[in-house]
């Protein structure tokens, strides 16, 4: 059965310009959205983190009873420069990861989420830990990071050209060779955007030395290769300033990852994020929402055919493409979310009557 969540980073303003607390969005999840999924950053949202007091874990648990809430994620980061005069190696690392560990059991998480970038030996020494305390540890999907690689080729630019593609596969040996149900994948909605949001876009040109150079990339993105896209760009607009993130985040012309591809990856997903940008209403459709820019209903399509049995966290990222415009032009996070849990609630309910009895969930095991 797929549930509904909220990350709470999704209310990131509400939480800086200190109009919502962590409870009061626990309220808001439980009482506006009538749900009861939880998903945290712990640097985000824990006072002293990565050390929190009795006092903070009290208030926290205490409050996720009071509301009959579900902890589902806790995203961990990894600061391998966190000690200032050398790089983690792997071992330390791995204590930074279980310390983490033993914080989402202290607050109720079932899982912690680590960053694709996070090497897998990592992951395999913090895995007793997890077993331990009955935590499983979900390494993100996130893009550019396909699914199944394929004959998918590296980039010379962007993060394209530095993400490991081969990352699900690593996952699915390490739970192979180890037998342990405490690693998993944890997929972000991203990888199924086919192109920039507007709010994106608009951000661009804002800061752009030249605006018609993101015209220029977002009428072009489907002619050129981006690598071509990049090298054009520079070359017309010698000068432009704009950095490689930027043009990646604006000249997307297809996801990186197909609805299809999470058929055989459902029995190692731990939970997933419901990433999105812009939720817009539907024309000639009153109160119905979605985001043009990125794919749901296939993804959904899928996950309930094969049985995933979690929940979609929605994780609003678009308000950061407004902080530039002031108090005044900054985006409604709380309307935002409303819009969002609309349009998975729909969904769910519509493609779950289409489908009718559900599937059962393949085999373990990622053909490759």
């Amino acid at each position: 059965m797929i549930k509904r969540g909220v990350s709470l980073y999704s209310y990131q303003q509400e939480q800086f310009f200190h109009r919502m607390d962590f409870k009061d969005m626990i309220g808001e999840v439980r009482h506006a959205l009538g749900t009861d999924g939880i998903e945290i950053i712990a640097d985000n949202l824990i006072p002293k983190y990565p050390f929190p007091t009795p006092q903070f874990l009290f208030a926290w648990n205490n409050e996720m009873a009071r509301y009959h809430m579900k902890a589902v994620t806790m995203d961990v980061f990894l600061d391998v420069l966190q000690f200032r005069d050398h790089v983690m190696n792997h071992r330390e690392a791995a204590e930074r990861l279980k310390n983490d560990i033993r914080i989402a059991a202290a607050m109720g998480f079932e899982n912690v989420r680590t960053l694709s970038s996070v090497p897998i030996e990592v992951i395999r020494l913090a895995l007793p830990t997890a077993e331990k305390y009955n935590v499983r540890i979900g390494k993100e999907i996130h893009f550019p990071i396909p699914i199944r690689p394929g004959n998918r080729k590296k980039n010379k630019y962007g993060m394209a050209a530095v993400r490991d593609f081969s990352m699900v596969e690593q996952i699915l040996d390490l739970r192979q060779e180890t037998g342990s149900p405490y690693v998993g994948l944890i997929p972000d909605f991203g990888i199924f955007q086919h192109k920039a949001s507007k709010v994106t876009v608009a951000y661009e040109r804002r800061q752009a030395k030249y605006p018609e150079e993101v015209d220029f990339l977002v009428e072009n993105r489907k002619n050129y290769s981006f690598d071509e896209l990049v090298e054009l760009a520079r070359e017309k607009y010698p000068d432009g300033e704009m950095t490689v993130m930027s043009m990646e985040r604006i000249a997307i012309h297809e996801p990186v990852a197909r609805p299809e591809d999470l058929r055989e990856i459902v029995p190692y997903i731990i939970s997933i994020h419901g990433k999105f940008y812009d939720m817009t209403e539907i024309p000639q459709q009153p109160g119905r929402y979605e985001d043009v820019c990125m794919d749901y209903e296939g993804p959904i399509r899928q996950l309930l055919q094969w049985g995933y049995d979690g929940y979609i966290n929605s994780e609003y990222e678009g308000q950061r493409d407004q902080q530039d415009l002031g108090l005044e032009g900054l985006a409604d996070e709380v309307e935002q979310v409303r819009r969002h849990h609309e349009m998975l609630k729909r969904l769910l309910t519509e493609i779950g009557k289409e489908e009718g009895s559900v599937s059962q969930a393949p085999a373990e095991g990622l053909g490759r």
